[in-house]
């Protein structure tokens, strides 16, 4: 999974925080225990807890409030998954069966409804203005990120700046919460808090592109859903938008025609195009340059084995083949 130094950090921590999500998931209503339980054991990295630890570390010791909030950030996370889900049809996530896949689709919404709203709970619990500012405020722009994404599904034209800010939006704002919380909480300098702001936009929009070109050329196992979901639901990723625009006039309609009509009809001529017209390369590179300004954000840091272990992840962001 992640680097092994991430782990040694805060394998404690993390420990601690699944406790927390166990207990605080717990209702008196049975369907609601039987989904939440289902989609914590359905692996996932854990990557938006962990930041929030890791960015805490930089200032000292890893307190109580920080496994509430990583606990906050995964609910808010594990929500988001259940209403894509619905909105997407998908029936594969992580390798597993969707919730809606099994459960149906009205229960996986109401579910994900409890968990927002628990998360709330909670993060009122902690008594912090900021936190709650920033947390309401990455919960509403995700909502926006997920609108744009619909509104652009089977959009061929589709600008990458346009594209880019659904990731920023839809992915990256919880990245950023997620480090920014490890600041606020630390009562960190306004200059660190922006430091690690930067450090989690990047760190999503990263993950974000090599999703992208994960779902055109990964391994289905490996990757835990079904090659080309995202070209099947009609989504104009980078990856597409880069080789329609750097292929001939009939492999470009190709994919046009793929975009704009969805479906795996067409995905193995779909796949030759792309990774024959240097997509791959190209957004990779763009993945890499955004590794690289996680690594300007925090450079000012004092060395220590959390800077090291967010280094590491930025690292992994670009390399990973899951």
């Amino acid at each position: 999974m992640t680097p092994s130094i991430i782990q040694s950090c805060i394998n404690d921590d993390m420990r601690m925080v699944d406790t927390t999500i166990r207990q605080s998931l717990h209702s008196e209503v049975t369907l609601v225990n039987q989904i939440a339980e289902y989609i914590i054991n359905s692996g996932g990295k854990r990557l938006r807890p962990m930041l929030v630890l890791l960015s805490a570390g930089l200032f000292g010791e890893i307190q109580a409030q920080h496994h509430q909030l990583a606990a906050v950030v995964e609910f808010i996370h594990t929500a988001t998954l259940l209403h894509d889900d619905v909105v997407d049809e998908s029936s594969k996530r992580r390798g597993k069966s969707t919730a809606n896949a099994l459960f149906g689709n009205a229960a996986s919404v109401l579910v994900g409804d409890f968990v927002y709203s628990r998360a709330f709970q909670m993060m009122v619990a902690v008594q912090n203005m900021r936190v709650m500012e920033v947390l309401s405020n990455a919960t509403n722009v995700i909502a926006e990120g997920e609108v744009l994404q619909l509104l652009n599904v089977n959009n061929a034209d589709i600008s990458d700046d346009a594209y880019l800010q659904v990731i920023h939006y839809k992915t990256a704002k919880l990245f950023e919460a997620a480090t920014r919380l490890g600041a606020i909480i630390s009562e960190a300098s306004a200059k660190d808090e922006a430091a690690l702001t930067a450090y989690g936009m990047h760190l999503g929009t990263a993950f974000q592109l090599i999703d992208d070109i994960l779902d055109l050329s990964g391994n289905s196992e490996d990757i835990g859903k079904n090659l080309g979901d995202d070209l099947a639901e009609g989504k104009p990723t980078l990856p597409l938008l880069y080789a329609m625009r750097n292929s001939n006039t009939e492999q470009s309609q190709l994919i046009r025609n793929a975009i704009e009509q969805g479906g795996l009809e067409h995905l193995a001529q779909v796949v030759e195009i792309v990774k024959n017209s240097g997509s791959l390369d190209h957004v990779k590179k763009m993945a890499e340059a955004e590794s690289a300004h996680c690594h300007a954000a925090i450079a000012h840091f004092p060395e220590s084995k959390f800077k090291q272990a967010l280094i590491e992840l930025a690292d992994f962001a670009v390399t990973r083949s899951f």
